[in-house]
């Protein structure tokens, strides 16, 4: 594993195996300018997309989704997969399913993780809300990647593509995070009033030794709020160590909207579903996120 950890490290934006199938670019949000911007910003490039191929492994929620697909039966389509978290226990218990995420760097380190276990699958490149894959799925899962689209029309679109990857009748499962500056209210957000943006970067991050050999340390911080479009800007920094030394660096921002149940249940309804449910609430766990995780499930 250490070699394929070498290898894709140096070349990470590059897919490494016949098995991706790119087609389209994803775009990067950079470090945080001071302005809310229009265009798509997410964080899952460079060293980021590293720490996540690296760290981001296992959870409760990955035998809740396997559940959803084997009781929903067909082909499956994992919208948002990164390096694969949930995707990978999915192959490996014989489900056929399929990825698709906006960022070339988190697909190619999936893709190398995959064939390092000897998988094969299909990988997309593609923003959710440009999907157009080449089959329709009984069942499409989204994970931790709703909201993010830079803004609520983009969002809405992408739940209006996936409506267009299912077969008729087919089901949508994904969770939501209602975010720690929802109150329990529908028509509320609010943000602190004493809340300082941007706000400064944690005095000590998260350093974790790579099984290659290094170190890689993550920090986050809250740089941007639009009180009109119910969004904030967070910025991601990973600084890479070889012996105690930094080598390398990356910093990129993420925008990411805020909703309430009753808000996504009609986008839901909006996109083209029938029948929307909220399911029951997963485990957050992320602790620092201080958010209640619901799961709905509609039917195309």
């Amino acid at each position: 594993m250490q070699d394929l950890w070498s290898h894709l490290a140096a070349h990470h934006k590059n897919p490494p195996s016949e098995c991706v199938r790119s087609c389209s670019e994803g775009l990067g949000g950079g470090p945080y300018d001071g302005t809310m911007s229009n265009e798509i910003q997410t964080w899952h490039y460079g060293l980021v997309a590293r720490w996540w191929a690296e760290f981001n492994e296992g959870g409760n929620d990955i035998a809740f989704f396997q559940n959803v697909i084997e009781r929903c039966g067909g082909a499956a389509l994992e919208a948002g997969c990164g390096t694969g978290r949930l995707l990978l226990p999915f192959l490996r218990s014989g489900l056929d399913v399929d990825g698709s995420d906006v960022s070339p760097d988190m697909i190619a380190w999936c893709a190398a993780k995959a064939e390092a276990d000897g998988l094969s699958l299909n990988l997309y490149t593609q923003a959710m809300h440009e999907l157009d894959l080449p089959r329709r799925y009984r069942t499409v899962v989204l994970c931790g990647a709703f909201g993010l689209g830079g803004d609520r029309s983009t969002d809405l679109e992408g739940l209006r593509r996936i409506h267009s990857q299912l077969e008729s009748g087919g089901t949508l499962v994904m969770d939501h995070h209602l975010g720690k500056y929802n109150l329990d209210s529908d028509t509320m957000w609010q943000i602190p009033e004493n809340l300082e943006l941007p706000g400064p970067w944690p005095d000590k991050g998260d350093r974790r030794r790579m099984s290659g050999g290094g170190e890689l340390e993550l920090r986050t911080r809250l740089v941007g709020v639009d009180m009109a479009a119910r969004s904030i800007v967070r910025e991601i920094s990973v600084l890479q160590f070889d012996n105690g030394i930094e080598v390398a660096n990356d910093a990129y921002s993420i925008v990411i909207c805020s909703y309430s149940a009753t808000e996504v249940e009609n986008m839901l309804i909006e996109a083209g579903f029938g029948e929307v449910r909220v399911t029951g609430t997963l485990e957050v766990q992320d602790p620092a996120l201080d958010a209640e995780r619901i799961v709905f499930e509609a039917t195309a």
